[in-house]
């Protein structure tokens, strides 16, 4: 059941990029949203995410993110309604609360409070993104060419969750083939079928790692250099969107710098769109930041361009 937020290969074209040009892309998104606070930004790049999870086919899983987020996000807004004072357009007088004083609640801190959680809406869907669109085994490959052992090390702990997972679902699945009804019985009796279940789970991933130790000992890991099963291809899509992903980046830095994609919330809400230049800058940072998603549609549906790139 939870194995449907991991990662799994379907030959499409964002999983097929080199790790490296797909931790950039996603290393820029996650920068971006952390450098922006303007709301249109934010939900630009919200757009451009939920795009690239469809083109991963993974928007079913990102539902269920999207659901947790919004919980997440009613409580900032509440939070920073009844606790900031900066804003000037009150629009609701409170009673006195001792310690709080006089709760008003003003427009501008909603604002805030809303534009924060649609931050961590992004920052949520970036990370679904990085779950659908790369194999942690690569991600460590790609690391481990600065630290073997390290990389293996943290290779075998982000592997070991999905796989206790998905163990886990499968004795569960051969108990319940025995008759035995976890939903069934007093409290007592069902903590007693799930103390079964974690003790079956804990001695299978203690074979598990026995078995593990066995085959790096007969592959002789850590004797000298070590060799490649298989690797990582460098092509001219990853040169693409590598380039796309640096120019939305140095793109980012200079409009960021100049003033552009900061919004004003306090002590008066500023004007979404504040001339020309914000617009341009704006369209050109999500253009450059599509310009994969563009790609990865011509890929699917152009032989040529498949052929070419």
């Amino acid at each position: 059941m939870l194995d449907r937020f991991f990662y799994r290969e379907k030959g499409l074209f964002l999983q097929s990029l080199h790790p490296l040009s797909a931790l950039m892309y996603i290393a820029v998104l996650l920068v971006l949203t952390l450098m922006f606070n303007h709301p249109l930004y934010l939900l630009g790049l919200l757009a451009v995410t939920v795009t690239a999870i469809r083109a991963v086919d993974g928007i079913d899983a990102w539902k269920t993110f999207f659901k947790v987020s919004l919980g997440a996000v009613f409580v900032i807004i509440i939070v920073n309604a009844v606790t900031v004072r900066a804003g000037e357009t009150v629009i609701w007088h409170g009673p006195y609360i001792p310690v709080f004083g006089k709760l008003d609640v003003s427009l501008e801190a909603v604002c805030y409070g809303a534009d924060m959680g649609l931050r961590l809406l992004d920052i949520m869907s970036i990370f679904c993104l990085y779950n659908f669109m790369i194999h942690p085994d690569r991600v460590m490959d790609l690391l481990s060419r600065f630290s073997s052992k390290s990389a293996l090390v943290l290779s075998l702990a982000a592997r070991m969750y999905p796989a206790m997972v998905i163990r886990l679902d499968s004795i569960r699945e051969v108990q319940a083939a025995r008759g035995i009804n976890f939903n069934a019985g007093t409290l007592k009796e069902r903590m007693g079928k799930y103390a079964v279940l974690i003790k079956i789970l804990l001695l299978t991933s203690l074979e598990d790692s026995q078995e593990t130790a066995e085959a790096m000992y007969a592959r002789a890991f850590g004797s000298g250099r070590r060799s490649h099963y298989v690797r990582d291809v460098w092509r001219l899509r990853d040169s693409v969107c590598l380039t796309a992903s640096l120019l939305a980046l140095g793109a980012a830095t200079y409009g960021w710098a100049k003033g552009l994609g900061t919004f004003s919330f306090y002590p008066r809400l500023a004007y979404l769109i504040d001339g020309y230049t914000g617009i341009v800058f704006f369209f050109t940072v999500i253009f450059l930041l599509s310009f994969p998603l563009m790609l990865s549609w011509g890929w699917h549906n152009c032989p040529f361009i498949k052929s070419k790139i």
